[in-house]
């Protein structure tokens, strides 16, 4: 007997169902759907209830309904791309520059949700295909049911220089009228009676960033003139990590060919007369070493920011956002990444640091009175952290909003990792040049 005859014996088909279902339901730890194998059994063995109450079953010469038939395969396609889009993979499209030259701006991913373990929906009642908004920019979702976060078994766990999509930190709270912008910044920087109204998304809705662990809980991280110090360790210096450079040249433009070879748009290579040459210009070290050969190149210095930070970044920017924290964007730490289980004496000067993780993040009640810090109603000189952080930083160092500016992520807030680009495109050209072949099913 073939396998093919073997599987059209209904009992076969019925045990391998029921055995993936059974491991399924395993994964899932929760036995209540274990009832689900009723359904498995009458849908191969008894066939007593038609569970596929939208499918026609048609006569042999029976004329099909087109429409019936389109309905089919709709409502097949939603249960099967949601299954895998909770379970197993979801697409992402890089919206920023933020991680160029590793992700460019355009590329749509495949991000792997078994790498560290799928989290469960926490509010399931969602529209299929949308994350948390429709294109006319309304909710996409409804919060009538609502669970507690938990993550099933995955793979792995996050580790230092994993690219990583996360939910947004501080997209709890999201201005109606500029929604891509950081309420809790523009807050800081013009009051939030001037930001407008405001609504609130639930953790699992956050906008999805992509960005990289450059440090895990537990470690201690320093960045020192744009290098990165984990433990005291210098950080490798990955193809793709850039930061902004100021070329000088002896009074003439690089022809533009060279630059668009080099992957630089017109946009972030604006020439300077008075300079002459370019004040900001993003290069990684493999660009530099090459425009450093140009024959009209005179020097390529790397652009490091000192205390006073430069402008737009201020202590009002910079987290912890605190004044007594001196740090700019490329000198910045050392800071301590909490992890689970550690307990950390707190004080008015380490206080800012950890704030938001004992309020937003881990459900507690903070004030401080008289000097006095007061946690859930209680005086309180230390706090036991309820699960990990890491710190995220985007590739593109000098053109990335990042931990550096909104703190900590959370372990609840990660969703998977990026593992295939199977598709990238330039905005910047027309079609078909706007195609990037090279980029085309490439791994992360």
């Amino acid at each position: 007997m073939s396998l093919k005859e073997l599987y059209h014996n209904r009992w076969v088909r019925f045990a391998f169902w029921a055995l993936l279902y059974i491991l399924w339901v395993v994964w899932l730890g929760n036995w209540w759907w274990l009832f689900g194998l009723v359904v498995i059994f009458d849908h191969h063995i008894t066939r007593k209830v038609k569970w596929l109450f939208w499918k026609k079953y048609y006569k042999e010469g029976e004329k099909h309904n087109v429409l019936l038939d389109w309905l089919d395969a709709i409502i097949f396609a939603v249960v099967v791309v949601t299954f895998i889009n909770i379970f197993f993979f979801q697409a992402f499209k890089i919206p920023s520059s933020s991680m160029e030259s590793s992700l460019m701006t355009g590329d749509h991913l495949f991000v792997s949700k078994l790498s560290y373990g799928p989290r469960m929906p926490q509010t399931p009642l969602t529209i299929p295909f949308t994350h948390n908004v429709l294109p006319n920019g309304r909710e996409s979702y409804s919060t009538l049911i609502k669970s507690d976060y938990r993550r099933l078994k995955g793979f792995g766990h996050v580790k230092r220089g994993d690219c990583v999509v996360f939910g947004f930190p501080n997209g709890d709270t999201v201005m109606v009228k500029a929604p891509a912008e950081d309420y809790y910044m523009m807050s800081r920087l013009v009051g939030r009676e001037n930001v407008g109204p405001v609504k609130v998304r639930p953790m699992d809705k956050k906008d999805h960033y992509v960005k990289r662990c450059v440090a895990i809980a537990g470690d201690t991280l320093l960045v020192k003139d744009g290098v990165v110090y984990v433990n005291s360790v210098a950080q490798d210096t990955y193809p793709g990590l850039q930061s902004s450079y100021t070329v000088i040249t002896d009074g003439q433009r690089i022809n533009p060919k060279n630059l668009d070879r080099l992957g630089i748009s017109a946009s972030d290579a604006r020439f300077d007369p008075g300079l002459p040459g370019y004040r900001d210009i993003p290069l990684t070290q493999a660009m530099v070493d090459q425009i450093s050969g140009y024959a009209n190149v005179i020097s390529v210095e790397r652009n490091v920011d000192v205390f006073p930070p430069d402008y737009p970044d201020s202590y009002l920017t910079l987290f912890p956002f605190d004044v007594n924290f001196r740090w700019t964007r490329d000198n910045y730490g050392p800071v301590w990444i909490p992890k689970k289980g550690v307990t950390v004496a707190l004080d008015a000067g380490n206080l800012p640091l950890y704030e938001r993780l004992i309020t937003a993040y881990e459900g507690n009640d903070l004030k401080v009175a008289d000097g006095r810090i007061f946690i859930n109603g209680e005086e309180a000189d230390s706090y036991t952290f309820r699960q990990d952080y890491y710190f995220m930083m985007g590739d593109n160092r000098h053109n990335s909003l990042d931990s550096r500016y909104w703190g900590f992520v959370p372990e609840d807030h990660i969703v998977g990792k990026p593992v295939l680009i199977w598709f990238s495109s330039d905005s910047n050209k027309e079609f078909p040049k706007n195609i990037r072949w090279k980029r085309l099913f490439k791994f992360v």
